[in-house]
């Protein structure tokens, strides 16, 4: 059956009169695939998007998930704006068609996603939205939660692939390029570090801390958080650690001139303070002690997981050429170097926002 087919039998499920309905795909995502809804006699507009079940095994407890937070939400911050999925006309989450998952949102009226931070007040805005997130959520039971996708950032077990991947990889690849390899190596005690975080309190966290799963207003404000198939309980450095990696810097990790990395402090001072406006209060000074931390420990998992990606015939991310993940895993190492260039001035910021 024909997409197009497909999609037209969901929105049945879900009370649209399909004659009135126009369809066409929305978005950048990678995971994911998107489309947008106009129902044309009503002008209201949804996002209908189908769940990645390669990555995503198991849709019902993201389903589950969402549908708890929600209405501990609505009970105790009725608003706070929180977009779960609609009810199909038969009250599901979710349609299940051609063993796929799909499911059906409002689009937001006067909202917008942003692929790339622009300046630090979006960086700000970001930052608080992600904290509000966790804040709201901190008398939620997390235990309740499914773990949607087990080790998403276990950082001392992605270490250990990346060793295995040194005995079982390809050894052209493990010879060609024996400096990496080195400096992976030697940045190895951040991953000892992170041994220690099991001693701070587990949270619910978004743990996909990107921009764009940020709505921001017309006036760029930021609304609300989206896309919630990673939220699961965890540490608040993931969070942290992902808006360092993805904010701070004005290139992304498909750059293949690393030297072009530099760590825009402003930037850093925009996440603690949007951050913190939210956390500040709720954060334990131990939790505190690791933000700073938190940006090595994301940027290091991701040159691992590239690597260790590299040195497995790229079985995992894929590759668009043939060295296109010794690229990303060296490029993120070099932004690592620029991060620790700047960790004392960053710990001096951090103290004085506490």
């Amino acid at each position: 059956m024909k997409i197009e087919n497909i999609l037209k039998d969901i929105l049945n499920q879900y009370g649209f009169k399909i004659s009135d309905v126009s369809i066409s795909a929305f978005g950048t995502g990678l995971i994911n695939r998107t489309w947008l809804v106009t129902d044309e006699k009503s002008s209201k507009q949804f996002i209908l998007q189908r769940i990645n079940h390669a990555v995503f095994k198991s849709p019902e407890a993201i389903a589950e998930n969402i549908s708890l937070i929600d209405a501990f939400i609505k009970k105790n911050y009725p608003d706070y704006l929180f977009e779960a999925p609609l009810k199909t006309i038969e009250g599901q989450d979710m349609v299940k068609a051609n063993d796929e998952y799909f499911r059906l949102y409002r689009f937001v009226e006067g909202s917008h996603t942003v692929d790339v931070v622009q300046d630090s007040k979006q960086a700000y805005e970001a930052a608080k939205q992600f904290g509000k997130f966790t804040a709201n959520l901190t008398n939620f039971d997390v235990n309740l939660l499914k773990i949607t996708l087990p080790d998403f950032h276990n950082l001392p077990l992605r270490f250990e692939q990346f060793k295995m991947s040194l005995k079982n990889g390809n050894p052209q690849r493990i010879k060609q390029c024996k400096k990496t390899i080195q400096k992976l190596l030697d940045y190895g005690y951040i991953a000892e570090e992170a041994t220690k975080i099991t001693k701070m309190p587990i949270r619910v966290i978004h743990h996909d801390a990107k921009i764009s799963n940020v709505l921001f207003d017309r006036e760029n404000k930021g609304m609300c958080l989206i896309d919630f198939d990673t939220i699961m309980p965890g540490y608040y450095i993931s969070d942290i650690g992902d808006m360092m990696r993805t904010y701070l810097s004005p290139i992304c990790e498909e750059e293949n001139d690393g030297t072009k990395h530099e760590i825009r402090m402003d930037f850093f001072e925009a996440i603690v303070s949007g951050y913190m406006s939210e956390m500040g209060n709720v954060l334990t000074s131990l939790e505190k002690s690791y933000f700073v931390y938190s940006g090595s420990f994301m940027i290091y998992m991701q040159a691992l997981r590239f690597i260790t990606d590299y040195l497995n015939n790229d079985v995992y991310y894929g590759a668009k050429y043939e060295t296109h993940n010794l690229v990303r895993g060296e490029n993120q190492l070099a932004l690592l170097q620029r991060y620790a260039d700047k960790e004392k001035i960053m710990q001096s910021i951090v103290a004085r926002s506490f």
